[in-house]
């Protein structure tokens, strides 16, 4: 039997600390540098770059950190590691795969990765769940990365989507402020490694422990009325 219409339009995902649990790897390879370098890792760094574009993150390891090379360099240093660990071991959240194919039967889904495109597309590839997605982008594919709406935006627009009408599935403080300036409906699956902050939290529709609380019912209840 055919569905009801949805009040919502679409449902987009995060990628890194939603569906691969890659927030750390991230942390790790890029703390890496720093030591290899001979330099102290900053307090806040961690936090600063979860969010941010390829091009952002590597001017801030660049010039804050101030790890060896210019921005395209430590770029370049970074995801070469990145692709060798995800080679190696590409960790999933609990339930990833499973919310993914269960939205997918229901809505259209996008999804905003401050991830660069190499990175998405090894990931979705080695997931199985590359067809699922409509539409994916990279922050480095947009003028701003998170917390900036850019990438969310984008989405929305390839998907042909109301943002008002769409849910943005978010962990990171930074996703979370980036997805809710995009006028979305913000649901917060909050990563342990790197809780987000209370004023992140406060601009979200609902917060669940796992993705398998992310149910179609779930979603459909914070839709607005059509």
């Amino acid at each position: 039997m055919p569905q009801p219409p949805s009040p919502l339009d679409a449902v987009v995902f995060d990628m890194d600390g939603v569906l691969t649990d890659t927030e750390t790897i991230w942390d790790e390879v890029r703390r890496s540098l720093a030591a290899a370098d001979g330099l102290p890792w900053p307090d806040g760094a961690s936090e600063a770059m979860l969010g941010m574009s390829t091009p952002e993150w590597s001017q801030y390891m660049a010039a804050t950190v101030g790890v060896r090379g210019d921005a395209r360099e430590v770029a370049e240093r970074v995801i070469d590691e990145m692709a060798r660990r995800y080679h190696e071991h590409l960790p999933t959240l609990p339930g990833a795969v499973e919310a993914v194919t269960r939205l997918a039967a229901r809505w259209p889904l996008g999804l905003a990765s401050s991830s660069p495109r190499r990175l998405i597309d090894a990931s979705l590839d080695a997931l199985g769940i590359a067809a699922c997605f409509r539409a994916t982008v990279s922050t480095e594919e947009v003028a701003r990365g998170k917390p900036a709406p850019d990438g969310y935006a984008r989405v929305c627009e390839l998907l042909g989507a109301d943002p008002a009408r769409t849910v943005a599935i978010e962990d990171s403080s930074n996703g979370l402020r980036s997805a809710s300036a995009a006028g979305m409906i913000v649901v917060a699956v909050p990563h342990q490694a790197f809780p987000p902050a209370p004023d992140a939290l406060a601009v979200t529709a609902a917060q669940v422990r796992t993705l398998d609380d992310v149910t179609p019912d779930l979603l459909e209840a914070l839709a607005p009325p059509r």
